[in-house]
């Protein structure tokens, strides 16, 4: 679709929490918190004109690569959330996008991602085929504290679970959805640490695509102060996730 005339490089977007994104203590879940920020950073880049439907004509799409989420506190059922987020580079088929969530004029959440532009026939990236001029870029403007980075995993990891993809994993790019790896790894996190808001930040890796019927083996490593998964096909890598811990 066109560049729609309410395009503004800095875009804001608010939100309701309804009580399926909750968790039982009402505060809202890190899965549907991700969601939240990737589908605000969509409707951005619907309004610029690099949206999902526009790549399509060109058979391409943004993908996540790496995302880093800080924790300042969680929202809860009926708040209002503001998501606040702007481009800090785009060039050819990379981009870093920050996003800020705040309830009541407060910052609740700080968050830096890496996407590609990827073709979604060869399934290989390529050179973003639609102009981007348009964005003003904000390089100096960091919604995070730290920078998003290389997770580091080691072979002192646990073997926790092994699953099966599922047709409810897949999202319309035809691969498992980004959010689905951490849903699978938070799943086997002792609940009372989710619970008691104990995670004060996250950051995740997206590094192979994987797709339906695939099987994988999900591994952790555990420290004083942090968790790291990998989620392994074939005993190579196509996912790691560190979880932060208070």
């Amino acid at each position: 679709m066109p560049i729609s005339p309410h395009f503004s490089s800095i875009f804001i977007k608010n939100w309701e929490i309804n009580f399926t994104q909750c968790l039982p203590n009402g505060n809202l879940k890190h899965t549907d918190l991700c969601n939240i920020l990737q589908l605000t950073a969509a409707a951005h880049s619907e309004v610029g004109g690099i949206s999902f439907s526009d790549m399509q004509e060109f058979d391409q799409a943004w993908v996540l690569s790496r995302m880093r989420v800080e924790i300042i506190d969680l929202p809860k059922w009926k708040d209002t959330v503001t998501v606040r987020t702007w481009i800090n580079t785009l060039e050819n088929s990379r981009s870093v996008r920050a996003l800020e969530l705040y309830v009541n004029g407060q910052k609740m959440v700080g968050c830096e991602t890496f996407w590609a532009v990827f073709n979604t026939k060869n399934r290989r990236p390529e050179a973003l085929a639609l102009p981007y001029e348009h964005f003003e870029l904000y390089p100096e403007m960091i919604a995070t504290k730290k920078s998003i980075s290389k997770i580091n995993f080691n072979n002192d990891s646990e073997l926790v679970a092994e699953k099966s993809v599922a047709i409810s994993d897949i999202d319309i790019v035809n691969h498992v959805n980004n959010v689905k790896y951490l849903e699978w790894c938070l799943d086997l996190v002792d609940s009372t640490m989710i619970l008691n808001q104990k995670i004060k930040s996250f950051e995740m890796n997206f590094l192979k695509e994987l797709s339906l019927n695939d099987k994988v083996d999900i591994y952790e490593n555990k420290s004083a102060d942090s968790l790291i998964f990998n989620i392994n096909k074939n005993e190579k890598t196509c996912f790691a996730l560190k979880l932060n811990l208070i």
